[in-house]
């Protein structure tokens, strides 16, 4: 249900395409069935004509030409039919599930580990590929094949219809929907157990120097090679049961076969079936199964993929980080910042903030200091409201920030945090980040605020020079002023800094304080910072001891 729950809205949107892609391989199938059935009329019928009777080869002979090109085109037409539109619903999907999941930050589970929020946005996302292309598709292909071979049979050969009927049926639906629930669990598993892999991997990267300097590399890798056990025991007990439903489908396609020859046999004995046409129906009915192979492995393959559907519709379901009140009132006009009283902690850890009492005039810039984990960004993170207080009021102007919808929040206060991404794209797309509808006039504003217009016009492509990944074509000092840069374009009248010059030395950190006391004239300025700050940059600099702000 929640495979269906979660992907029925995504299906109706490209549906015109899914159905052409089921038309495509519905013809590929009856072209197949076809193709087998006129060939043994074609070459019987030839091989029991006498010298002296004549038989017109050029209408058969086309026919299994006609046939045989049909198959391959519609073959080609549906595979890229059908490739192209779940490529594209799964970029529907990930979009459903990146704007389902953009409220709900930061996440409100802490059981959902970094590696494994990835592991669902990448592996899982990719698992529910055969919901069409190798599941749906054959089923109903196979489903509607299925009921026109009845159709023929029952005209033809009557008593083999039955038998026929029943064996399809148990091949195409039976089977599939036995592997299913037996397969659920195992499926579930092996979801789970490939998801610890990753985040193995994922932990053990990104703490590998700490697991070195520890000297326990080796308790990691033994945890990864658990993990990967358990994988592939999943997975082989998976292939276990996919490989006994594969065998139950041969058993029900020679139950077919069979059926049909020995009812064949009888009615040409009573000389009520023509010889050819008997062979011709033998080899049609064994061209019908030709889908029910592919529908088994597809199905052992929807086992996992119902667990990641639901994997990650949880995730979808999660509780939004930050509700909104019914009826939220405007950002206001008067932008002075006042803290009063505020406390807060994460979880039940001690606190955090411990009675924070601030007020900001419009304009001023101010700059907060000392120690890590002192409560300084979870200052910012308070004012952005990617956290409520659990004591204490925090207003914009007059009007409690509360009552304040999140997103005008975000569009009022601009945040630079120390970890603020370069993604691999142009500089024009990286800045837009922050104003979409921004023209090149206001880009290369923003860049001349920050001081990196003349380093842009030397680069040959300009505002479309692709940067790499993470900023790697950019130096330190560069990569940050194109960050100030895009908070700068986002016009916010509040600016926000989270260690801005983090990892720069000291000469670039100077730099960008003297180009930000210019960039930032007019606009309330928020930083939190452990550098030495230059005089003249900010208009008073507070320390946070405590959880409380003295200066």
């Amino acid at each position: 249900m929640s495979v269906l729950a979660m992907l029925a809205p995504l299906f109706r949107r490209r549906l015109g395409a899914l159905s052409l892609a089921l038309l495509l391989a519905s013809i590929a199938l009856a072209s197949g069935i076809a193709l087998l059935g006129t060939s043994g009329w074609f070459i019987t019928a030839t091989a029991l004509t006498t010298l002296g009777l004549g038989f017109n080869l050029f209408v058969p002979s086309a026919l299994v030409r006609a046939f045989s090109f049909i198959r391959i085109l519609a073959r080609y037409g549906e595979r890229l039919v059908g490739h192209n539109a779940t490529l594209r619903l799964l970029s529907d999907l990930r979009g459903w599930l990146f704007a389902a999941l953009f409220p709900r930050l930061p996440l409100s589970d802490r059981s959902i580990r970094h590696g494994d929020l990835v592991s669902r946005l990448t592996a899982d996302v990719d698992a529910l590929d055969v919901a069409f292309l190798v599941a749906i598709g054959p089923m109903l292909s196979a489903i509607l094949m299925g009921v026109v071979v009845t159709g023929v049979l029952a005209f033809f050969l009557p008593s083999a219809a039955l038998v026929y009927a029943l064996a399809v049926a148990g091949a195409v639906v039976v089977v599939p929907t036995v592997l299913i629930l037996s397969a659920r669990k195992t499926g579930r598993d092996v979801v789970a157990a490939a998801a610890d892999t990753r985040v193995s991997v994922y932990d053990a990267i990104g703490g590998h120097a700490d697991l070195t300097v520890l000297g326990v590399l080796g308790t990691a890798m033994n945890r990864f090679s658990a993990f990967a056990r358990r994988l592939g025991e999943r997975r082989l007990a998976l292939a276990a049961l996919t490989g006994a439903a594969a065998m139950a489908v041969q058993v029900l396609a020679a139950v077919a076969v069979v059926g049909t020859l020995w009812a064949g046999l009888v009615a040409h004995e009573t000389g009520n079936l023509d010889s050819a046409v008997f062979v011709g129906l033998v080899l049609a009915v064994l061209g019908s199964f030709e889908a029910t192979a592919v529908i088994v492995r597809s199905v052992g393959k929807s086992a996992a993929a119902m667990a990641a559907a639901e994997r990650l519709t949880s995730l979808a379901n999660l509780p939004p980080a930050i509700i909104d009140v019914p009826q939220p009132l405007p950002f206001p006009e008067d932008h002075r910042i006042g803290f009063a009283d505020v406390h807060f902690s994460y979880d039940t850890s001690a606190p955090v903030l411990n009675g924070v009492t601030l007020s900001i005039a419009p304009g001023e810039r101010i700059a907060i200091t000392g120690p890590s984990g002192g409560g300084k960004s979870t200052l910012l993170r308070l004012l952005l409201r990617l956290n409520e207080p659990q004591c204490g009021d925090i207003r914009i102007g007059n009007v409690p920030l509360n009552q304040i919808a999140g997103a005008q929040v975000h569009a009022n206060m601009a945040l630079l945090s120390q970890d603020s991404p370069v993604f691999i794209d142009t500089i024009r797309n990286n800045l837009r980040i922050a104003r979409p509808m921004a023209d090149d006039d206001a880009i290369r504003a923003a860049l001349e605020a920050a001081r990196l217009s003349k380093f842009v016009a030397t680069l040959p492509d300009g505002l479309d020079t692709v940067l790499g990944e993470s900023g790697r074509t950019l130096s330190a000092g560069q990569m940050r002023r194109l960050c100030l840069a895009r908070t700068l374009l986002s016009e916010a009248p509040i600016i926000l800094l989270d260690e801005p010059t983090n990892a720069l030395d000291r000469a670039n950190e100077l730099a960008f304080f003297e180009t930000l006391t210019a960039a930032t004239q007019g606009r309330t300025l928020i930083m939190v910072t452990h550098a030495a700050i230059p005089e003249g940059t900010v208009d008073r600099v507070l320390e946070m001891r405590n959880g409380r702000l003295v200066g």
